[in-house]
């Protein structure tokens, strides 16, 4: 997909007109496989469905790019924006909690992307519902938090199924030995990006806490 028309999108389905540094970089790099180390809530979503939808062709039934990412939560939210952008290609989002005969009938038309937990995404592949052979782009999203929650092992088993010849990005807040090593063992000549410093939080994430009360009647 050329350039101009995701910018173009992205502007008119998700009202971005300005591109912050990391967003800039990623609408103008070649790099096929990039850490890129920034803080949360820093614009990570839009800056790799840029670079994402510039290397995926037209719908050809078969399946382009996967994006991993450890919630529900966020895999709807990362859909939600890649889907409009992306018109024109078909999108799925599988995660727990929803039905699995839903997310396999949405299979009966092969989708282009498919943003998912690794738990949820390895469940589909080991019923043979899904197949990686075909993917040419990988998106690891939060993947500090994809390890913490104890996703490794899913997200060696799909790396391990996915073709060596491949763009890949791995977005992370931090730089983990638990990081390190996935970036060692399934990116060959990543270069490594930091917006910002390293293992530093956004300021533009409100941290709020509440205490809960809770009242017992005998």
């Amino acid at each position: 997909m050329e350039t101009k028309t995701i910018l173009e999108r992205l502007r008119e389905r998700h009202n971005i007109t300005v591109l912050n540094e990391m967003q800039q970089r990623m609408a103008s790099t070649d790099l096929r496989e990039i850490v890129l180390l920034s803080p949360t809530g820093s614009g990570k979503t839009a800056a790799f469905t840029l670079r994402l939808l510039r290397f995926l062709g037209p719908s050809d039934g078969k399946v382009q790019a996967v994006v991993m990412a450890p919630s529900r939560e966020l895999v709807i939210q990362i859909a939600d924006v890649i889907r409009p952008v992306a018109a024109g290609l078909k999108t799925v989002a599988f995660y727990g909690g929803h039905q699995m005969a839903d997310e396999i009938n949405s299979l009966s038309v092969v989708p282009d992307i498919i943003v998912a937990t690794p738990g949820r995404l390895l469940d589909l592949m080991e019923r043979k519902t899904v197949s990686l052979s075909t993917i040419r782009n990988v998106v690891m999203d939060e993947a500090d938090e994809m390890l913490n929650m104890g996703f490794t092992d899913s997200i060696n088993a799909i790396l391990a199924d996915v073709p060596q010849e491949r763009n890949t990005l791995l977005f992370s807040a931090t730089m983990s030995p638990e990081i390190a090593r996935i970036s060692k063992n399934y990116l060959r000549n990543a270069k490594e990006i930091t917006i910002g410093r390293k293992n530093e939080s956004t300021s533009n994430v409100k941290h709020v806490a509440y205490t809960v009360c809770l009242l017992y009647t005998s």
